[in-house]
């Protein structure tokens, strides 16, 4: 029996060897393949969102004013849970911030096992800076608590004010606590029980998707892998994998992938940016792209009286208007382009600026020379 499980194992120690190696023979470096882990996300392995309201402290005057009704509630809860009666009318929270502590826990982190918090204020705080934050527990989606938060805040700006002026660097509202809080309860999760996994690509194109597959089953040694829809695929475990699922994983995220996907050109009309894929195509177009521009200036004549001008004559102000038309003489390009560099060279020709090319590209794609998606964000 001990000879048939030692038998076993090697024979799985084996099988992840050989995909290991399948993995180096089989990866073609090439100059658009990225790893399969930059592009999908694996079902199973994911952050769990964590939320908390808690107290923070110590602030020098920067803390929630008496506006904050909740802030003065939440001290005067805490102080009697300590045993301590106080007066409601006699609290002054000036430094004390009410604030929200939020985190992300892995699904494989366990109990005991640091996280890094983010503090922000919801009430009238001023600034965080030198505050403390008192325990918090922090809850997840089921309402159980998963950790617990507590520590001093590290605030990533300034922000200092007088009667006349003002100086400020980033936001002093919201801060950090590295390893502010402790994981008490982990999530009910085996990822190695798993019979599939599902891979959820972050590009959506058929292509793209069949090609995980193959590389998957080739890979793999078997049609193991299956395609879903346009960015799903679902892969069933192999049977020597079952309860180790680690190897196959860390296999898996280093498949190298060429992705496709639709030729698109974005612009961004708020700040003039244009990108522009790679599988951008045209036909033959002739483009004349100039502006008009007219300045009209306003302003004023003084009018004065001669020296012998009759009595009453008062000093009068005329309007004077200068008014200057000017056309650029841009002349006709012709652009044959097959390719996203052409496409470039010819709108460069042409001394089109950033704005211009907004312009230029909404007009070829209505007249149909633009083969491509054309997306204003």
């Amino acid at each position: 029996m001990k000879f048939t499980n030692r038998m076993n194992r090697m024979t799985a120690g084996l099988a992840a060897a050989v995909l290991l190696l399948f993995i180096v023979l089989m990866s073609a470096q090439s100059a658009e393949a990225v790893r399969l882990k930059d592009i999908s996300s694996f079902s199973g392995v994911r952050d769990n969102d964590l939320v908390g309201y808690g107290l923070v402290v110590g602030l020098s005057g920067t803390g929630d004013g008496t506006n904050s009704a909740f802030t003065i509630t939440s001290m005067i809860n805490m102080l009697e849970k300590m045993g301590v009666q106080v007066d409601r009318a006699s609290i002054k929270p000036k430094n004390v911030a009410a604030v929200m502590v939020t985190a992300k826990m892995p699904v494989s982190a366990k109990p005991g096992a640091p996280l890094d918090v983010t503090v922000s204020s919801i009430g009238d705080s001023k600034s965080l800076f030198g505050g403390v934050l008192l325990m918090t527990p922090l809850k997840g989606i089921d309402g159980k608590v998963y950790a617990l938060a507590q520590g001093a805040l590290t605030v990533g700006g300034f922000s200092a004010s007088g009667e006349a002026a003002t100086a400020s660097k980033n936001v002093v509202t919201v801060a950090r606590i590295p390893s502010g809080a402790t994981i008490e309860r982990s999530v009910p999760f085996d990822f190695n029980r798993q019979q599939k996994i599902t891979i959820n690509l972050g590009v959506s194109d058929f292509g793209t998707t069949m090609q995980v597959v193959k590389r998957i089953n080739g890979v793999v040694g078997g049609s193991y892998a299956s395609a879903v829809d346009a960015s799903t695929v679902d892969l069933a475990i192999p049977e020597h994998f079952r309860g180790n699922m680690v190897p196959l994983m860390a296999a898996l995220e280093n498949l190298e992938i060429a992705p496709d996907t639709k030729a698109k050109v974005v612009v961004d009309e708020k700040t003039g940016t244009v990108v522009l894929g790679r599988n951008v195509r045209l036909t033959k177009v002739a483009i004349a792209h100039g502006n008009l521009q007219v300045v009209i200036a306003e302003g004023a004549d003084v009018s004065q009286p001669g020296p012998f001008a009759p009595e009453g004559a008062e000093t009068v102000t005329t309007p004077e208007t200068e008014l200057a038309v000017e056309e650029d003489n841009n002349r006709l390009m012709l652009v044959e382009g097959a390719t996203l560099q052409e496409l470039v060279d010819g709108l460069n020709a042409i001394g089109a600026t950033p704005r211009d090319l907004i312009s230029i590209l909404r007009t070829m794609k209505v007249a149909g020379a633009l083969h491509a998606e054309l997306e204003v964000i």
